[in-house]
């Protein structure tokens, strides 16, 4: 578990002792430390070691059967502590009761909409008062059908990570880690109908947070010491759909990024979730070319046969993907590209996966996740009736596994001789050899890394001017070079 940040109000808290174990993607770290933030100001101690905590919260994912089952393992260990151990997360909201009837080791199962709550709730449950089960809902019924409606709306419905505080003196966030990037929550929830997707269902409808509230938080991560901001939501292309011209509309995000990169001691912004039929040239021309925002493109492709597409619910096809990425090396050749793809899905043929294949070695991809198909509760894709079996499915995914390492390690070779601005996340003293960092065009945690030769003396956060110079699968082998050392080349 990460440590808790240095907060004066953690030094002083009377209260109780607690521990939040956070599981799954960036925006669920978002919401722990928003949690972390509630706990603290509601009088609880962050514990650093669950061992030594009176509760143990664990922030689920729920998004596929994988992170579910580490979701579970991770509430039994917690219970075998001896702690009181509750569930929250996503898991948490979209199975409620039913988790709890099934997981008797949890003390308690809560929603969303505890969380405003959360430090009162903590307290009952030590006291050995038993707190009623999350029911789930569908989220979506909670905000208005029509975008614009929204945001005042949202002001009566709990949505994690957009607490409604106003960030004044007291920032209802607390940093779980002392890490150089933070993810920055722009938006929550998804207006898309994705057929193998349950998300929108108990995340809800898709809601922006307003620009000013959104710089004021990256300000106050910058005096935390962060140096690069990763912006997380459902569906960062959506965002500013909600608003009215005076934020930009549609166009918010391309007005967001340069405000964000231009906040006193952030040195990267980061745009995460892209969808590519909502990707708009203006968008692309905003990430590849805005001093201090980083050349990364997050777009989830998913698949590129059209016909396996449609049955996805979602629009695009090789060439039209192949456009995109052309569009986007125009303005910067050594953009950094990544995707997820899943094989299998009900009624996907070799000849779709063999389309996959080409537009994948064609497209030159930095970063390929690949998932194989499984049913998800509730979701259409579960209805269909031409499921591909399950060693069929395997197949797909070594197939195409093997062909993305391939192309991934052919990618980071030719970056050899590029220079890269490397953010140092840790140390010679952390790893025990060379210090280690990312580029531009490597995300936290799922892009690789960069590994430093004769650093010297380099601390985290501080961004180092390096010559690539070797590659190691996606990881890239780097050398910093003198103050100029890197003009016409």
């Amino acid at each position: 578990m990460p440590s808790p940040a240095t907060d004066p109000a953690l030094d002083s808290a009377p209260g109780r002792r607690v521990s939040l174990l956070t599981l799954g993607c960036a925006r669920n770290e978002v919401d722990s430390e928003e949690l972390a933030g509630r706990l603290a100001a509601g009088g609880w101690e962050l514990a650093e070691e669950p061992e030594s905590s009176d509760v143990i919260v664990v922030n689920t994912c729920g998004f596929v059967e994988s992170a579910k089952k580490d979701s579970v393992d991770t509430l039994l260990a917690a219970a075998d502590t001896g702690a009181k151990v509750v569930a929250v997360g996503c898991m948490a909201e979209r199975y409620g009761a039913e988790l709890a009837d099934s997981l008797p080791e949890a003390d308690a199962v809560l929603g969303f909409d505890h969380y405003p709550d959360l430090a009162e709730r903590l307290g009952d449950i030590v006291s050995g008062h038993q707190v009623a089960s999350h029911v789930p809902a569908d989220r979506r019924e909670l905000l208005p059908i029509s975008p614009v409606q929204r945001p005042a709306a949202a002001e009566d419905v709990t949505v994690p990570g957009h607490a409604q505080q106003g960030w004044g003196p007291r920032v209802l966030r607390t940093r779980l880690d002392d890490a150089p990037v933070a993810a920055l929550k722009i938006a929550s929830g998804c207006d898309r109908r994705c057929s193998f997707c349950a998300i929108p269902s108990f995340r809800g409808s898709f809601v922006s947070r307003k620009p000013a509230e959104i710089v004021a938080e990256a300000r106050w991560l910058a005096e935390q010491g962060v140096k690069e901001l990763f912006l997380v939501s459902e569906n960062s292309t959506s965002y500013g759909k909600d608003f009215g011209r005076e934020h930009g509309g549609t166009r918010a995000l391309e007005l967001l990024v340069p405000m964000l990169a231009g906040v006193e001691g952030i040195e990267r912004v980061r745009v995460s979730y892209l969808q590519p039929a909502e990707t708009r040239p203006g968008l692309v021309k905003v990430i590849a070319t805005t001093p201090g925002a980083a050349a990364y493109f997050d777009l989830s492709f998913q698949h590129s046969s059209e016909r396996v597409l449609r049955r996805m619910r979602r629009f695009g096809s090789t060439e039209s993907f192949l456009a995109l990425i052309e569009q986007i090396r125009g303005y910067t050749p050594d953009a950094g590209i990544r995707t997820n793809v899943i094989v299998g899905f009900p009624g996907e043929t070799e000849s779709d996966v063999d389309e996959l294949a080409r537009f994948l070695t064609e497209a030159r991809l930095d970063a390929v996740g690949v998932f194989g198909y499984s049913d998800e509760d509730g979701t259409e894709a579960e209805t269909f009736d031409d499921k591909v079996a399950e060693d069929v499915v395997a197949a797909r995914v070594a197939r195409i596994s093997a062909l993305v390492e391939e192309l991934t390690s052919q990618r980071a070779e030719e970056r050899i001789g590029e220079f890269v601005d490397v953010l140092v996340e840790r140390t010679a003293e952390e790893t025990g050899d060379d210090p280690a960092g990312r580029a531009a065009h490597q995300a936290p945690e799922v892009d690789g890394e960069c590994v430093l030769l004769d650093a010297g003396e380099v601390v985290r956060g501080q961004l180092v001017r390096c010559e690539v110079v070797d590659s190691a699968g996606v990881d890239l082998i780097v050398r910093p070079v003198a103050p100029g050392e890197d003009a016409g080349r």
